[in-house]
Formats: C-alpha cells, sequence, structure tokens
C-alpha cells in the first residue's frame, strides 16, 4: 500500500477548506465531525470571523453543528497561509457563468493561487466546484507543480464533484462522491481520503470522468423538467391537468420517473451547469441539442407563468396594472431561504413590469434582498386581487390564503398535495 493511501485511510490527518459556503462549510464539519482536524479558509475575513465566533451563514449548518465543530478543533481563517499545515485541500468555491452565459472560472483560478503559494510534498489537491471537463487538469495541475513538485510523487491532484442539496436534510456524509484523479496513483489517494468522510466513495478514470457526471447529472434535470415544462403547456392548451397526469404515470414501476413543472428553474445548479457541458460542446463544435431545447423552454417558464397570471386577473374582470398581487414564496426551491437565480422572482418582476403592485410572503427569505414590500401575516389581507404560490414552503398556511378569497394561481399544485381544496384556485 502506497504510504499517502496508508496514512489518509488510517491515521489522523488535516483537513483544508478553501470556500466557507453552502458546500465548505458542510464539507468542513463532516471533517470534524470525522475526527480530522480541519483549517477553513475564506477570503471573507468578517464569515471566517463570525465562524470563528460560532456563528453559522448556512442554513443547513446551524450555530450548535458549528460550534461542536469548534470545540472538537476546527479553526476558521482568513489567512491562506494556514492551509500549508493541511494534508488535503478541498477547493469549494463558486463557479458562476459570466454575462454572456460562458464559464467565469475566476474563482477557481483564484483558489488554484491561494494553493499554489501553500501546497507542499504529500499534500492531496481536491476540486469540488462545478466545472467543465478538462478544468482540473488545465488548472490544478500547473498550480500544484509549478514551484517545482512532481505530480504523483509529491502531490496528488483529483476532483470530486459537490453533490449538496441545501434543505432536504442529507448530510454531507450520508451522500455518495463519486471521485476522479487526474492520475491512477491520485484516484486511489482521493478515494482513501474520501473514504473518510463519506460512507460511499465511486471512484472514476479520471478527472474528466467525474467533471463530467456532475454535469450529467444536472443536465439530466434540466431536460427532463424541460420536458415536463412543455407537457405542462401543451396540457394546459388541451385542458387537460398535468398533475393528475403525472400522478397517473407515476404509477408505472418501471421506466417513469417523475418531474414537476414549475414557474422556471432556479438556484445555483440546474439553470447553470448544463451551460458548462454546452460551452465545452461548442468548443469542439458539437451542438447539444437536447440542452439548448430545454433551456429554451425553462427560461420562458416565467413569462408564461406571467401571461397566466394575466388572463386569471382577465377572467376576474382585472387588468395586471394597478392589480395587488400577493407572491408566496420567492426561493428558488421550497423549504429554503435561499433565492439566488429564483424564477420566482423573475415572475414577480415580470409582472411588476406591466404595473401590478407586487407583495410578498415568505418566511424564509430575508425581506432585506427583496426590492417588493413584504407581507409577515395573512391576517388581515383583505385588498388582494390575485395570490400566485411560486414556491411551496412547508411553513406557510396554505389553508388561510385560499380564504383570502381572491383567486389563487398555484403553480406547484401545493394545495392540492395538501389536501386543500378550493373554487377560486387554478393551477399551472
Amino acid at each position: 500500500m502506497h504510504e499517502v493511501i496508508r496514512r489518509f485511510e488510517q491515521e489522523r490527518w488535516t483537513a483544508g477548506v478553501v470556500g466557507l459556503g453552502y458546500v465548505g462549510l458542510p464539507l468542513a464539519i463532516t471533517a470534524a465531525n470525522a475526527g480530522l482536524d480541519v483549517i477553513g479558509f475564506d477570503v471573507s475575513a468578517p464569515r471566517a470571523s463570525d465562524l470563528s465566533e460560532g456563528r453559522s451563514h448556512v442554513e443547513d449548518v446551524d450555530d450548535e453543528t458549528l460550534r461542536a465543530a469548534l470545540a472538537q478543533g476546527a479553526r476558521f481563517t482568513a489567512e491562506s497561509e494556514m492551509l500549508a499545515d493541511a494534508d488535503a485541500i478541498f477547493i469549494c468555491v463558486p463557479s458562476p457563468l459570466g454575462r454572456n452565459r460562458q464559464p467565469d472560472l475566476s474563482y477557481i483560478e483564484a483558489a488554484a493561487d491561494t494553493v499554489a503559494n501553500v501546497v507542499r510534498s504529500g499534500q492531496l489537491i481536491a476540486l469540488e466546484s462545478t466545472t467543465y471537463p478538462g478544468t482540473t487538469d488545465d488548472i490544478l495541475i500547473p498550480a500544484v507543480t509549478g514551484g517545482g513538485l512532481r505530480l504523483d510523487d509529491d502531490v496528488f491532484v483529483a476532483f470530486s464533484p459537490e453533490r449538496v442539496s441545501p434543505g432536504d436534510g442529507m448530510k454531507t456524509g450520508e451522500i455518495p462522491k463519486v471521485v476522479g484523479g487526474v492520475s491512477p496513483l491520485s484516484t486511489k489517494v482521493a478515494a482513501a481520503a474520501y473514504g473518510r468522510l463519506v460512507a460511499d466513495v465511486f471512484p472514476v478514470s479520471s478527472a474528466k470522468a467525474a467533471e463530467m457526471a456532475k454535469l450529467l447529472e444536472n443536465t439530466y434535470r434540466a431536460v427532463n423538467i424541460g420536458l415536463i415544462n412543455e407537457m405542462a403547456q401543451l396540457s394546459h392548451e388541451l385542458d387537460i391537468n398535468i398533475w393528475e397526469v403525472i400522478d397517473a404515470a407515476s404509477t408505472k414501476p418501471f421506466g417513469f420517473q417523475a418531474f414537476y413543472p414549475g414557474p422556471g428553474v432556479g438556484g445555483h445548479c440546474i439553470p447553470l451547469d448544463p451551460q458548462f457541458l454546452a460551452w465545452r460542446a461548442r468548443e469542439a463544435n458539437f451542438a447539444t441539442r437536447f440542452i439548448d431545447t430545454a433551456e429554451q423552454v425553462n427560461s420562458k417558464m416565467p413569462s408564461y407563468t406571467a401571461d397566466r397570471v394575466a388572463d386569471a386577473l382577465n377572467r376576474a374582470g382585472k387588468p395586471v396594472f394597478g392589480s395587488r398581487i400577493l407572491g408566496v414564496g420567492v426561493a428558488y426551491k421550497p423549504n429554503v431561504g435561499d433565492d439566488r437565480e429564483s424564477a420566482s422572482i423573475q415572475v414577480l418582476d415580470l409582472l411588476a413590469a406591466r404595473g401590478a403592485h407586487v407583495l410578498v410572503h415568505d418566511p424564509l427569505v430575508d425581506s432585506d434582498r427583496l426590492p417588493y414590500e413584504t407581507v409577515t401575516s395573512l391576517a388581515g389581507l383583505d385588498d388582494i386581487d390575485l395570490v400566485v404560490i411560486l414556491t411551496d414552503h412547508d411553513v406557510v398556511d396554505y389553508q388561510a390564503l385560499v380564504q383570502l378569497g381572491p383567486p389563487v394561481f398555484d403553480t406547484r399544485n401545493a394545495l392540492a398535495r395538501r389536501g386543500v381544496d378550493a373554487p377560486n384556485v387554478e393551477v399551472l
């Protein structure tokens, strides 16, 4: 057995985490809970300070859990030099799209520069940020070997895609990890390290294969959501309830997996990750027809939803202009307070642009981030012209919503799924 593999499998070692957001912080906590030493680095000094004092900014890591990790010896810092003490450095930084929807690798490149300044013999460097195939080879290998260290002799490099799902209750250590090194030995070293963090590790032949696996996971979802969104529009034209159709199709015990329509696709993965693959494909002169079609359908859902809201108001004898519309739920998914890339907000923006007076009820999203008047209580709301349910948090009082009286346009089938039936409800 290689000495580095033995050390990662059997000894107490130090995990360094670069980027302490929704991916990096849970990973750092997982490492601490596994009995490892932890050094968490973030470029934000205030964030590192808050974490050091037991104040978490990540919903899936409460303050009590964070304080327990601190008691186990976890350290959080804005001083990158401390990462030199880490035996494995896990890079968990953002990987957004640029203005023209091309990959923005600036965060990964900055993290690579940080690692290049601290890398030492015996370290594993693993990238977790979602990116296109080839990034780990093209950016991390030069960064870690530029100072004279030799790949597989002195330092090991791998890619292991993050798989967190905020709000779903699954812990990082419970989710299987795909691991692909830039060489067979780097794969084995990375698998040994991740084997101390998660219950199941699935090694693949290369970092490129691991990068591609992550993009396939989310492209699969984007394409199927695009399909069901198109089916929802067709079903409306044919006067068919798409939610009933999905329930019926779901009775088949094989060959079908249920996806559900909605006002659009939001968050930090589904709208973005397929575009990494589409961009890389264009470089290879390859047309990604399914990805492009799904993108077209999904990106138009906010506009389609706004049109359906306008139709519902028209049937009530009211124009969009001047109507008071209550948007319920503006997070990108249920039961989280994250509104990044939220399609719900896009719908409300479109309605506001048509002259509607928009109000928002979302008990989970910080009202300071929203450009609209927020409603904390549904009691006494007697001047609303229409309610549109955009994100179906469990904490919302849906019975109270339908009792407000005006038409309710439900884009998530939230009411029927909760047994709330009322004549003033219309579904997407």
